[in-house]
């Protein structure tokens, strides 16, 4: 029997199945959060009035990838951009196409609402990433600076 692939909006319900994609997002990226932050992000990435979107791909009703982005408006452009911030796969699914499936679909929710552009950032050492990333999108030629405050 062919497995069912689907990409859909993140709902409330969701967070049995979300809350561990993003433990394992967190350590793969060695960041760690409250509790209370890992709840509001949750909460912001399932209600419209945030405006950061989240989007789940599952197979067989089993949500396997995340994939959460928000709007950015531009100086250059009349229209947003959207901005893919978190990606992630579980590990144990990886390699059938499924991140390409939810950058499409990331890319798809964008168009739906008129963004021109998706982008996103990933460490210069996640290598595994960026042959997928590379396939599909132009590196962009600037350097990310950062600078806490």
């Amino acid at each position: 029997m062919k497995s069912l692939m689907k990409t859909r909006a993140l709902s409330k319900t969701d967070y049995p199945q979300w809350r561990p994609l993003w433990d394992q997002y967190l350590v793969f990226y060695q960041h760690q959060l409250s509790e209370e932050q890992t709840q509001i992000t949750f909460d912001r990435l399932t209600n419209p009035d945030y405006e950061i979107y989240g989007l789940v791909l599952e197979v067989d009703e089993q949500i396997v990838g995340i994939a959460h982005a928000s709007f950015t408006h531009s100086t250059w452009s009349q229209n947003q951009d959207l901005y893919l911030e978190d990606l992630f796969v579980d590990p144990s699914v990886r390699g059938q196409g499924f991140g390409r499936a939810l950058i499409e679909a990331t890319a798809n929710f964008g168009k739906e609402r008129g963004a021109k552009k998706l982008y996103w950032q990933t460490h210069r050492d996640n290598t595994t990433a960026q042959r997928l990333y590379d396939a599909l999108a132009t590196k962009s030629e600037f350097v990310i600076y950062e600078k806490n405050i």
